[in-house]
């Protein structure tokens, strides 16, 4: 089903209060929002769907008057009553705000689905939901944040994607034993975001890791057992923090990535590839010690661990 994309144009602020009504054209002082709306073919809505004739009447509404005028009392009320539908919405933008934000909620549906609570990956089961992955990227693609966007919603949109590219790019050579199979498997240019065809390394190397936030590294999963788990869950702007603690807490404590103590350290060798980006703010050991359960000498001697490449599932 055809994603409906929702841009809120302008918001019309006057002395009198309004009442929602249904779609139509206003009466003069009221609050006013003008939604464009582009909308499916009724007829590729499912009669199962929950609120099918309310759906339905919408877009029949809207076709006949694509600049449909919403009369209610904020901008909270026009995520409201996009809310009363159960197609999914991708994107909203207040342009008056500079504001974006884009749904993950079907990136987290397959990632509960298909993602066991320990990280391992059903990659035969992605495989049977292609079609639903396949629909979760084209919309990444038809929907890149805006240079306005906040650091935290930019950062939710490249990191879920990343991880949704990485997955697809295991399932266009699935069955495999190691994403290394893959020939160059970070530099294949697979996905065209707006006119720019990327690869993973340019998410990572060109875009994530330029916005200064190294969690982004234990966030980010690269299908092999000695990655960070990938995280049942979608990243999202609101619990993005508090997940990206996590998911670093995680992956120190798990010991089959790290083994520390208070005076030796056998670390991840994503730690040593990329050091400078643990440094930004004091040594390694100080950026450690925020996330670590045990706290780690100064003089701790340090060494790496071999990595594991074997897929992650």
């Amino acid at each position: 089903m055809k994603s409906v994309l929702i841009f809120v144009l302008a918001l019309f602020v006057s002395s009198c209060s309004g009442t929602k009504k249904a779609i139509g054209t206003q009466p003069e002082q009221k609050k006013e929002i003008a939604v464009v709306i582009e909308t499916p073919k009724v007829s590729e809505i499912p009669e199962s769907t929950s609120n099918h004739g309310e759906i339905k009447e919408l877009i029949e509404v809207v076709d006949q008057n694509s600049n449909a005028i919403a009369e209610v009392e904020s901008q909270e009320e026009v995520v409201k009553l996009i809310e009363k539908t159960t197609i999914q919405t991708d994107s909203i933008k207040f342009l008056g705000r500079s504001h974006f934000t884009f749904a993950h909620d079907n990136w987290d549906k397959l990632l509960q689905e298909h993602v066991s609570a320990n990280g391992k990956v059903s990659y035969s089961g992605f495989k049977k939901n292609r079609n639903e992955l396949n629909v979760y990227i084209k919309n990444l693609t038809d929907n890149i944040p805006i240079e306005e966007s906040s650091k935290s919603e930019k950062l939710v949109f490249w990191i879920n994607a990343y991880n949704a590219l990485t997955i697809d790019l295991i399932l266009r050579n699935y069955p495999l034993k190691s994403i290394k199979d893959i020939k160059d498997p970070w530099n294949q240019r697979l996905w065209q975001f707006g006119d720019k065809w990327m690869n993973l390394n340019d998410i990572e190397h060109k875009i994530l890791r330029k916005m200064d936030e190294p969690r982004i590294h234990f966030a980010i999963v690269c299908a092999s057992e000695s990655c960070p788990k990938l995280k049942n869950e979608a990243f999202i702007a609101s619990k993005l923090e508090a997940q990206l603690s996590n998911v670093t807490r995680a992956f120190l404590a798990d010991t089959s990535k790290n083994e520390i103590s208070e005076n030796e350290i056998r670390l991840s060798k994503i730690f040593k590839w990329f050091k400078k980006d643990f440094e930004q703010n004091g040594s390694l050991i100080d950026f450690l010690n925020q996330y670590s359960e045990v706290t780690i000498s100064n003089r701790a001697k340090k060494s790496f661990k071999d990595y594991n490449w074997n897929l992650n599932e």
